[in-house]
């Protein structure tokens, strides 16, 4: 508890058990350095890889990275999630990535290049499958990565409106709208042939988004327009200074609440890369890459007043802090906690 009687800010971490994760992790956040202290771990599901919390807070959800796929609910009290029922399975394999979209939770799976819409029941529990499967198509010339649609990445646009789908496997951006508990294209977006889109993230703006490339590696920088649901790229730049020896594969993307930086992380290469926006946002410059702290980072959090930045390091099994410079926005690590094969970090 904080002096003022509120409970202290948690951090939930995801992790992949296959692997030796401990399942859901809770952790404290000391609101002066960064630092996470692991307080409990969640087991029971296989692989919960991607956390997204309810706009209440009080529930978390977590995607089962399996072949079968799957969606679990947590119930949200004390220091310890609880599962509020068995995993609901969501009609598509390899889920990656979930958010929580106008009453329901959708989930990108990868494996079966898809995005599932499932319903949520008063209280913040599942309805016991999904309404709808939007199946993707489409490929690109990367093979064997782009033999078919791999959808990695849903998520709503700052408005609300629309449910915005990144798919690898077909270079393209999907912006979608909910209709009766089915999910329909709204329009697809290309992007550059072969750069393997994998994570968006908006501006706070509202009017610009960021779209990292894994297998490019690139950001490509895209004008928003909510009204009209339309994305258009403007322009691409590298995340890495040169050419790296062997592939890289560049993983998550964060921006400052405040859209002064955007940060992306790199497996392979281990780093996490430092982009400023220009004065009209549709260009990005690479300030500084720094090393992310361990192996393998799989994704990138910044907490929500910008002041520190969280790596979820899959192989070396930690999540490592970083301190923002308020000036460049150049991460200086901070510290780390044991996290067997983190994955993802939300908070709480």
């Amino acid at each position: 508890m904080t002096g003022g009687g509120k409970r202290q800010q948690r951090a939930y971490i995801g992790s992949f058990t296959a692997a030796g994760g401990r399942g859901v992790l809770t952790a404290a956040v000391d609101p002066d350095n960064g630092a996470l202290t692991v307080l409990s771990a969640v087991d029971g599901v296989p692989d919960p890889s991607y956390l997204a919390l309810s706009p209440a807070g009080d529930t978390l959800y977590a995607v089962s990275e399996t072949a079968d796929g799957a969606v679990a609910a947590y119930r949200v009290h004390a220091d310890k999630p609880e599962l509020t029922g068995p995993p609901t399975r969501i009609g598509g394999s390899g889920p990656t990535h979930l958010s929580v979209f106008d009453g329901h939770v959708l989930t990108a799976n990868y494996g079966s290049g898809s995005v599932s819409v499932l319903p949520v029941r008063p209280g913040g529990g599942l309805a016991g499958a999904a309404s709808s499967v939007l199946r993707h198509t489409g490929s690109g010339p990367h093979t064997p990565r782009q033999q078919g649609p791999h959808a990695h990445q849903v998520q709503p646009d700052p408005t609300g409106r629309w449910a915005v789908s990144v798919d690898l496997g077909t270079d393209s951006v999907r912006v979608c709208a909910l209709e009766g508990g089915e999910l329909a294209v709204h329009r697809e977006i290309a992007l550059r042939p072969g750069s393997g889109p994998r994570h968006l993230a908006f501006h706070p703006g509202g009017e610009h988004a960021y779209v990292l490339n894994e297998l490019a590696p690139t950001v490509t920088v895209c004008r928003w327009d909510a009204a009209e649901g339309s994305l258009r790229p403007v322009g691409e730049t590298p995340v890495l200074t040169g050419v790296p020896d062997g592939d890289a594969f560049p993983s998550g993307i964060a921006v400052s609440p405040d859209g002064r930086f955007v940060w992306t992380a790199t497996r392979g290469q281990d780093v996490v890369s430092v982009l400023t926006p220009d004065a009209v946002g549709e260009g990005l410059r690479r300030v500084a890459t720094v090393p992310c702290g361990g192996v393998w980072p799989r994704a990138l959090t910044v907490d929500p007043s910008g002041r520190f930045l969280y790596a979820a390091n899959e192989r070396s099994g930690d999540v490592t802090w970083f301190v923002v410079d308020p000036d460049t926005g150049v991460p200086r690590r901070g510290g780390s906690v044991e996290a067997p094969a983190a994955s993802c970090v939300v908070f709480g």
